[in-house]
């Protein structure tokens, strides 16, 4: 079973070998390695370029293109469409997998999740090198439906499931991976393995635009999950209370 792994860029030359080499160093060559590039303008596409060897050497089939984008959610779909893997992960530019994680998920799959809609793992996040905390939410729809407590980085997707419920919506510019999981509400069909598959860089757009992911997990909730907006709202303004109180504390500290 193949599985297709994306990855999205733009101006990423001090992050992407690390995220390349991770995926170079899997126990396992059955994967498809896409990398959707937004016409950066520093080194990021001559580093690109500079693993094509590596992958042919490790049998391992590598795609890429380098092309404006309107944002990660459109590179994503781009990189779907390009993709023939029967199962997709998408993996930050600053990220990287353990080495064993995607035959992890390759068995997982292949003996228990053919007729699942996502299987996912627990990931670290971190900041200068250091983990900041464990992310190992269960996925549950009374909790889901409140906010996004898995980590969608790593996760592997069944293909059949976009084929159902489409691709990601390019009008989101955080919130998208949400938004295109809470198309199946409580249906969604979910397995988790116990295991810290990846790492995560703390920093990334979300933490830069925490009201707009709020806004926008709002927007997800309201309109694709039907939760009256009252809710959407109340949930809204507890989970900015807690954001804004864990930030002062930080401070103080």
């Amino acid at each position: 079973m193949k599985l297709s792994v994306i990855t999205a860029t733009y101006n990423s030359e001090k992050t992407i070998r690390k995220t390349i080499n991770s995926i170079l160093n899997q126990t396992v060559n059955d994967i498809e390695y896409i990398i959707i590039d937004g016409k950066s303008n520093d080194s990021t596409v001559q580093i690109i370029k500079e693993y094509e060897q590596d992958f042919n050497k490790a049998n391992i089939s590598f795609k890429w293109i380098s092309e404006k984008d309107s944002g990660i959610y459109d590179a994503w779909n781009k990189g779907l469409r390009l993709s023939t893997g029967e199962w997709v992960s998408f993996l930050g530019s600053d990220d990287w997998y353990v080495e064993n994680a995607v035959e992890y998920y390759q068995k997982t799959i292949l003996n228990t999740a053919s007729k699942l809609d996502l299987v996912y793992s627990n990931v670290n996040l971190i900041r200068n090198n250091k983990v900041l905390k464990n992310i190992n939410g269960t996925w549950k729809w009374k909790v889901f439906k409140k906010y996004m407590n898995i980590a969608h980085v790593g996760a592997f997707h069944n293909k059949i499931y976009f084929e159902t419920y489409g691709y990601f919506n390019d009008s989101y510019k955080i919130a998208g991976d949400y938004e295109l999981l809470l198309r199946a509400k409580k249906e969604l069909k979910t397995m988790k393995i116990e295991f810290n598959s990846a790492f995560m860089t703390d920093g990334g757009v979300s933490n830069d635009n925490v009201i707009l992911a709020f806004k926008e997990t709002l927007r997800a909730k309201r309109d694709t999950a039907n939760i009256p907006y009252i809710v959407c709202l109340y949930d809204f303004m507890i989970a900015w209370l807690k954001n804004k109180y864990r930030r002062n504390f930080q401070w103080v500290k």
